[in-house]
C-alpha cells in the first residue's frame, strides 16, 4: 500500500491554467495546437493514427502543474483536417509537421511524449533528427516493426472468439463503411474492451472519440491511416529496431501489463535503444494516463530526475 500512497502523493490533481491555442502553418493548411502548463516542455504525439489529441484529455493535463504540454492534431485529423486530402499525408509530412511544431514553440531540442501510434512517429522523428530530440517518453507503444505487428495480430486472434467475430461483422456493416459515427463508436467499444483493466474507463474513451466524430472526418482519417500503415507496418521489411541502436537519446518506455499490446512490443523498443528504461505498470491498460495516472506521473518524474534503471510498478505494491 505504501507505493500506491506515494504514487498518489506524487500525482498533483490541481487545476492548471487555461490552455492556450495556436494554428501552425504547414503546407497548404495549418495544424491545431494546444499548450498548457509551465516547466519542461513535452510535445505530445497522439495515437490512432486516425485519432486526434482529445482522447488524452483531461487526465494528461494533470502533468501541467510541472510540465508545459504542447499537444496538436496531426495533419488531416481532428482540428487539423480542413483542406487536407489523404494523399497530402505521409510519414515524411508527419515528421515535417512535428518539426514545425517544435520550431513554433521554441524548442531547439525537444522532449517528445508519444502514445501508441505516437511512439512510432516519435521514433521516426528521432531517427531522422536525433539532434532535435532531448528526451523520449514512449507510452504504451505500438509496434516498431512489421514483425511485431504480426505478433500483435496473432495476439488479437487469440482474444474472445465472440469479440473477434463481432469486430469482423461490424467492419462489414454499411454504417461502419460509410463512417457513421454511431456505428464506428460501437466498433471501438468492442475493439478497446481488451485494452482496459478497469471496464468503466471503456465508456470514457468511446464517448471522447464519439464526441469528435463526423462521417467526413472518419473517412478522411481512415484513408490517412491506410496510407501511414502502408508506409510503415505494411511495407516489406519495415523495422526500426536495428536503427534504434544508434539513437543516443535518454528514453523511458512505459507500458501497462494489459493483453491489448503484447509486452514484447514495448520490451523490443526498450532493449533496442541504448540505456533506455522500461517501466511496466501493473494492473494498468493501454491508456495508462487514464487508468494509472499516479504511477505514470511517478515514472515520468523519476525519468527526468535521472532515477534508477529498470523499474516495475503496480497498484498495491509495498
Amino acid at each position: 500500500m505504501l507505493a500506491a500512497a506515494v504514487a498518489i502523493a506524487l500525482f498533483h490533481p490541481h487545476p492548471a491554467a487555461a490552455p492556450r491555442e495556436a494554428r501552425i502553418p504547414v503546407g497548404n493548411t495549418s495544424l491545431y495546437a494546444r499548450e498548457i502548463g509551465s516547466g519542461r516542455t513535452l510535445i505530445v504525439l497522439h495515437g490512432g493514427p486516425d485519432f486526434d489529441h482529445s482522447y488524452l484529455l483531461p487526465e494528461l493535463d494533470q502533468l501541467a502543474d510541472a510540465y508545459r504540454l504542447v499537444s496538436y492534431d496531426q495533419r488531416g485529423r481532428g482540428r487539423s483536417a480542413e483542406g487536407v486530402r489523404p494523399e497530402d499525408v505521409s510519414i515524411s509530412s508527419d515528421v515535417g509537421d512535428l518539426d514545425a511544431v517544435r520550431e513554433h514553440f521554441g524548442q531547439g531540442s525537444a522532449s517528445l511524449l508519444g502514445h501508441s501510434w505516437g511512439v512510432v512517429l516519435a521514433l521516426e522523428y528521432a531517427l531522422r533528427h536525433p539532434d532535435r530530440v532531448s528526451h523520449l517518453v514512449l507510452m504504451n507503444p505500438a509496434p516498431a516493426s512489421a514483425a511485431d505487428l504480426e505478433l500483435l495480430k496473432r495476439s488479437r486472434r487469440e482474444r474472445s472468439p465472440d469479440d473477434v467475430e463481432r469486430l469482423k461483422v461490424l467492419r462489414e456493416t454499411d454504417g461502419y463503411k460509410r463512417g457513421d459515427p454511431d456505428a464506428v463508436a460501437v466498433y471501438y467499444r468492442v475493439h478497446f474492451k481488451a485494452a482496459m483493466r478497469q471496464p468503466g474507463n471503456l465508456d470514457k474513451i468511446v464517448q471522447r472519440l464519439r464526441a469528435g466524430f463526423t462521417a467526413e472526418g472518419i473517412l478522411k482519417a481512415r484513408a490517412i491511416e491506410d496510407r501511414l500503415v502502408g508506409e510503415t507496418w505494411g511495407s516489406p521489411g519495415y523495422d526500426l529496431l536495428p536503427r534504434l541502436a544508434k539513437l543516443d537519446v535518454p528514453t523511458v518506455v512505459i507500458n501497462g501489463d494489459d493483453p491489448f499490446m503484447p509486452q514484447d512490443i514495448a520490451a523490443h523498443i526498450a532493449h533496442a535503444i541504448p540505456n533506455a528504461r522500461l517501466v511496466v505498470l501493473k494492473n494498468c491498460g493501454h491508456f495508462s494516463y487514464l487508468e494509472c495516472p499516479g504511477e505514470l506521473r511517478q515514472a515520468i518524474d523519476e525519468f527526468f530526475r535521472g532515477g534508477g534503471p529498470l523499474q516495475l510498478r503496480g497498484r498495491g505494491q509495498s
